[in-house]
């Protein structure tokens, strides 16, 4: 994913944090290259489930990393979060549609559409309605990305498996990725926790050497046009 002629992409996250386990090396690497980065939240937190007060300090953080970072904007649609499924699907595939066309992104980054947490599959599963190539804007690629303690957890089975076929070299941002993901401390973890520090080193490292670089992002490819 070096040298791209993209100008804009845009990262679907179901919750805050995801756009960063997923994607936060590439999203660093983008913008260094000069392509303008979106970034839409698809869920939000709410009473009983979430206490009000945490769901806006998480909100707080991301905007904080979101502006140092250097991404566009931040678009937060405040669906229900761990509810989604309440949501009327043709709701969800008009409002990712809308966006995708009106910022007209070359990449989209989204979910992997067997994550075990649910708002994650029916995130994934709108978007691939929402990029149907039948629309006036088409997106050159569309990626699915891994969630740590969600893409790895769910039903072992063969389907639900993430396999990786395009990578993203982040070995000139892997520590710039960790402290990003050090903004969200309401959603760190301590080691061997999936959601630690140490955790997302390890699986980028990982990632690295199946491609022979020293830290990597793994994506699967949901479309391509060339």
């Amino acid at each position: 994913m070096d040298n791209l002629n993209y100008s804009s992409a845009i990262i679907f996250a179901p919750h805050p944090d995801d756009e960063i386990l997923g994607c936060g090396g590439t999203i660093l690497k983008m913008i260094h290259q000069g392509i303008k980065v979106f970034v839409c939240i698809v869920t939000k937190g709410g009473e009983p489930l979430f206490r009000d007060s945490d769901v806006a300090h998480t909100r707080q953080e991301g905007l904080s990393l979101h502006k140092k970072m250097g991404i566009s904007d931040t678009i937060f649609l405040d669906y229900p979060a761990v509810m989604l499924e309440n949501v009327p699907r043709y709701e969800l595939n008009e409002s990712f549609t809308a966006i995708i066309q009106d910022i007209k992104p070359d990449i989209v980054f989204m979910p992997h559409p067997h994550d075990m947490q649910r708002d994650h599959q029916l995130v994934s599963e709108a978007l691939m309605v929402a990029l149907r190539p039948k629309y006036s804007h088409k997106v050159k690629q569309a990626l699915f990305y891994e969630t740590l303690s969600e893409t790895e957890w769910n039903i072992p089975n063969a389907a639900n498996f993430f396999i990786p076929n395009v990578y993203s070299d982040i070995s000139s941002y892997l520590t710039q990725k960790l402290e990003a993901m050090s903004h969200y401390q309401s959603q760190l973890a301590s080691f061997p926790n999936p959601r630690s520090l140490e955790a997302i080193e390890a699986l980028a490292k990982y990632r690295g050497s199946t491609v022979c670089v020293g830290a990597a992002e793994a994506f699967s490819l949901a479309r391509g046009v060339f």
